[in-house]
């Protein structure tokens, strides 16, 4: 069975995972230059250096759909820069799965696939897919909506370690950013991790950083540009997270649950 996949971000690399395991083929698109900020745990990493591996598993740059199919043989995952999915058209996947995390829908229908999910806020059961999947933390993590739509976005992170916004880092300004520490690092409240044009972004906690924009990205101000984890553990920093795991689990029992929904 084929999975298209919109997005190749940690979440979206949770669910890439999760499916790869049960022996699902799994193509994703991205934008050409990804943006995600956990890039260790990202199969997005692919569009720039060829491969990336997450844990156990290797995703490769496809330049097209025909050769994103060839790699998929051969027991790999596809990434595409592709972040329209237009690629959709011609893998004609089973399935597609929603992944960008932007909050809202970017143009995903119910008719892109014979089983289309829809996974966090922006999306409506029956309307725009044929089931969302929580991303909220909390008790109804993960968990498959057959009728309305996830939990709204609120702009607060989920709580880790007792720390819930604190441990987001947020871009200082315009411009392009530049990274003075590596993922993975020890830092100290009051640390500078990078700037951008001149001005520094701190960490407001102490920790490991879990999550870093690549060297060189343009950005805004306010945008989400770092990620410390209070826990402390570096070895977090090359896991997937638990949350994208949960979701990932929710994908998976939607895609046996409604596989009737195939032609």
């Amino acid at each position: 069975m084929l999975v298209l996949i919109r997005g190749a971000g940690d979440l979206a690399s949770g669910i890439a995972l999760r499916l790869h395991h049960a022996h699902y083929q799994i193509v994703m698109t991205d934008l050409p230059k990804p943006t995600a900020i956990r890039r260790t745990v990202c199969f997005s990493q692919a569009l720039l250096f060829g491969t990336a591996t997450v844990e156990d598993v290797t995703a490769r740059r496809a330049e097209n759909a025909k050769e994103a199919l060839a790699i998929v043989a051969k027991g790999d995952i596809a990434v595409l820069a592709d972040p329209e999915a237009k690629s959709k058209n011609a893998l004609l996947p089973d399935a597609l799965v929603d992944a960008i995390l932007a909050k809202r829908n970017l143009g995903t229908a119910i008719t892109d696939a014979p089983l289309v999910i829809g996974v966090g806020p922006g999306f409506t059961a029956g309307v725009d897919c044929h089931v969302c999947i929580e991303t909220m933390r909390g008790h109804t993590l993960g968990r498959v909506i057959t009728e309305g739509s996830p939990i709204p976005n609120t702009n607060i992170p989920g709580l880790i370690g007792g720390f819930a916004g604190e441990r987001v880092l947020r871009a200082p300004a315009d411009g392009i950013f530049r990274q003075t520490h590596e993922i993975g690092d020890t830092v100290q409240a009051g640390d500078v991790v990078a700037t951008v044009e001149g001005e520094p972004m701190c960490c407001t906690i102490s920790g490991i950083l879990r999550g870093l924009l690549a060297d060189g990205t343009p950005v805004f101000k306010g945008m989400k540009a770092g990620d410390v984890d209070p826990r402390g553990e570096a070895s977090y920093c090359r896991l997937v997270s638990d949350k994208a795991l949960a979701i990932g689990g929710g994908v998976l029992e939607a895609l046996l649950r409604f596989s009737e929904m195939r032609p």
